[in-house]
């Protein structure tokens, strides 16, 4: 892979404006369109988009595999966490109206924590699978 200067600057200044309408996406999502799917591919889009111009070396040394799978298993945990708070609070699974003093608080509270979880589940999904396919030539 010839190494294209252009493409490094430009990436350089496009990656950290990506994570941060990801971030946006996803601390935005109980309020408009957007939310935790959204806001993890594009996340892993700002990656992806950095291990296709620096390499997929450089881009497992900035987040290993096995940050990766723990990241996806946390996502997971957070996600039934919250049900199972729900269900321990009186309420029944995912209802959000318990976890706060008011049930607008519960539910922004609520829709916040699952949408957390979906987001960081689905950026280390994608981004497995990503360095899953990219990387079957390698030893």
């Amino acid at each position: 892979m010839t190494h294209n200067i252009i493409l490094r600057v430009i990436s350089k200044f496009l990656i950290p404006p990506i994570i941060i309408f990801a971030l946006y996406v996803q601390f935005h999502g109980d309020f408009g369109p957007g939310g935790g799917f959204q806001a993890g591919v594009i996340m892993s889009a700002a990656i992806i988009l950095y291990a296709l111009v620096f390499g997929l070396d450089a881009a497992e040394k900035f987040i290993s595999l096995t940050i990766l799978r723990i990241l996806a298993s946390l996502g997971v945990l957070i996600y039934a966490g919250v049900g199972i708070v729900t269900i321990f609070l009186g309420g029944n699974y995912l209802e959000y109206t318990v976890l706060g003093s008011t049930q607008i608080a519960g539910q922004h509270l609520g829709i916040l924590l699952v949408e957390l979880g979906v987001g960081i589940s689905v950026f280390s999904v994608m981004l497995i699978i990503f360095f899953t396919f990219a990387g079957r030539g390698r030893p």
